[in-house]
């Protein structure tokens, strides 16, 4: 194979006779690209020649060599460098490189500390109050913003509430009205598979009252805005850490607070109630579409029965749910957001944590809620 004006020559391996003895004489390319494609027939042949007593040699023909030819002369010799081989200064510099490499001691396997379980459960804890009491830092400054804007009302970010008002309520009606519509014919129907067993049809108003106003309505719409509206929230605050938008705003003495997470979480806070009572309505409205067709139970014998199986005070939980479900969601997702570090793989991974965490955050609310008021609208 030509290179410019230079041949490679294959590596080569001869053995001669002079009065000094037997002479093992090295040509040729001891690289990789050569070696490699006759490493067995080199490795025999220099094997051959390791037998014979009093073996010189000679690599002061070689034209060039690498680790890789120099790693098999080595291992040739017995990693140890034949005191009457003829070398070249820069292959001395090699073999004296790998005689120093096998000097070196062999690195310890790493032994399993112990209670390095509990290590990490502690590491995790560590990590959640942290999580928690940057969350509550933000909800302080928050508060601390309002209270400002008591005081001079001027600075209230108007048009930002009213912008995310309409992306996270408006935008959000459409696919709220589907999927809680959906829910209320699939819980329908399924009820009424067993309430038809036992006679029971009428009691289908009370399932789909209770089940879909007191839970699943606040619940789903909290679900489908953490998926939804949270992730935008923390991708949108996280793309302003990565292009430096948010020191560019403290530069200009500007409260991240106020301007970034006040709106959304007061946004979300509005938005939410409306939603869940929208939410409710479709599933409501389906659950009746069902109900007629599978029990016979007319439209206005349902809403007339309604509300008196139903307590209106399930109605006042269904709100608060929305907005302590809302305004949670906002926090978390501002809190993802701000901690985002300037690189890509940051911002991937806080928005999957946003979702996930906001999600967590509100069944934790919610088994609070059912703890606490057990007894009201039943």
């Amino acid at each position: 194979m030509a290179l410019g004006r230079h041949y490679v020559r294959c590596a080569g391996v001869e053995c001669v006779a002079d009065e000094n003895g037997a002479l093992a004489r090295l040509t040729g390319t001891w690289t990789l690209s050569v070696v490699g494609r006759e490493f067995e027939t080199l490795r025999a042949e220099l094997a051959a020649l390791e037998a014979k007593p009093g073996l010189r040699w000679d690599c002061s023909s070689i034209d060039a060599i690498d680790s890789t030819g120099a790693v098999l002369l080595w291992q040739t010799w017995g990693r140890t460098l034949p005191e009457n081989a003829e070398l070249t200064a820069v292959q001395r510099k090699i073999f004296v490189r790998l005689s120093a490499a096998d000097a070196c001691p062999p690195a310890k396997p790493v032994q399993p500390r112990p209670f390095a379980r509990v290590q990490a459960i502690g590491d995790k804890a560590l990590d959640l109050l942290q999580h928690a009491t940057d969350i509550i830092e933000l909800f302080g400054q928050m508060v601390l913003g309002c209270i400002y804007l008591c005081r001079f009302p001027r600075e209230i970010p108007a048009r930002e509430i009213g912008a995310n008002i309409f992306k996270v309520g408006v935008k959000a009606m459409p696919v709220t009205a589907l999927v809680g519509f959906l829910i209320g014919v699939v819980l329908s129907y399924l009820s009424s598979l067993q309430l038809k067993q036992f006679g029971a049809e009428v009691f289908i108003i009370n399932i789909l009252g209770l089940g879909v106003i007191r839970e699943l309505g606040p619940l789903l719409v909290a679900v489908l805005v953490a998926g939804r509206s949270g992730s935008a929230m923390t991708a949108q605050l996280g793309v302003m850490r990565v292009t430096e938008e948010i020191e560019a705003l403290a530069a200009m003495g500007i409260q991240r607070s106020l301007r970034l997470v006040f709106p959304k979480v007061l946004a979300l806070g509005v938005a939410m109630p409306l939603l869940v009572l929208w939410t409710i309505a479709a599933a409501l409205l389906g659950g009746m579409a069902s109900a007629q067709i599978q029990l016979d139970i007319s439209w206005g014998f349902f809403l007339a029965t309604l509300p008196k199986v139903v307590p209106v005070a399930n109605l006042w939980l269904a709100l608060a749910k929305g907005v302590s479900f809302g305004m949670a969601i906002a926090l978390v997702a501002c809190h993802f957001g701000l901690r985002v570090r300037p690189n890509t793989e940051s911002l991937s991974a806080n928005t999957t944590d946003s979702v996930v965490s906001a999600i967590t955050v509100v069944i934790l609310i919610d088994a609070v809620f059912a703890i606490f008021s057990r007894n009201a609208g039943i």
